[in-house]
């Protein structure tokens, strides 16, 4: 079974956790800031980082309160290391900000230059692989039916990070709505769930 962590201070080191980890198991978290980038001072991604991907240990997001900065996400980008999942960690301490949901997670990726496909796939098929579930994340015959309506704003959105740093973003992806099991879904929109229903 994968196992996913998270690293905190010392100890053990970064270095010395990320040794322990297999083909499969997850690094969540894992663009933090300071002192628990994957980074180092001179802006190079870790060799303990690019061996452990090497070997098929997969690297999440985790949002959070206190996970995710935009400074580390930008080199890690520009560095051409893309996360393999992207996951908003929402509770209720961010759900309010700066994570707020999923979708606002994603934004900012792309918003930072990360392709809306590999965006997409970070959140469907890549996290449906990372649980073992191939039956999600898919729209092949005898998965399980559920999707996300999305659509892209264009504008000016303000996006924050868990220090506080602000970026100014000319996208935002919205979700319209969801299909459950083959069935649509919204919270506004009863009446076309319900038609829907009695259709299928």
């Amino acid at each position: 079974m994968p196992l996913m962590c998270h690293i905190d201070f010392p100890p053990p080191s970064y270095d010395e956790v990320l040794q322990m980890l297999r083909p499969g198991d997850v690094l969540t978290h894992a663009f933090r800031p300071f002192p628990n980038a994957p980074y180092d001072h001179q802006g190079r991604v870790k060799d303990v980082v690019r061996e452990a991907r090497a070997r098929g240990v997969k690297f999440d997001i985790g949002h959070g309160k206190g996970s995710f900065a935009f400074k580390t996400a930008r080199n890690m980008l520009a560095n051409g290391f893309y996360p393999d999942t992207i996951s908003s960690d929402v509770h209720t301490l961010c759900i309010e900000g700066p994570a707020f949901d999923q979708v606002t997670t994603l934004s900012k990726f792309l918003c930072m230059g990360m392709p809306l496909n590999d965006v997409i796939a970070a959140s469907t098929v890549n996290a449906a692989m990372a649980l073992q579930r191939p039956e999600l994340g898919t729209f092949r015959p005898g998965s399980a039916g559920d999707a996300t309506i999305l659509t892209i704003k264009d504008g000016q959105f303000d996006y924050v990070d868990v220090l506080g740093e602000h970026l100014t973003g000319d996208k935002r992806i919205l979700s319209e709505g969801v299909v459950l099991k083959g069935k649509w879904w919204h919270p506004n929109d009863a009446t076309k769930f319900k038609k829907l229903e009695k259709a299928a």
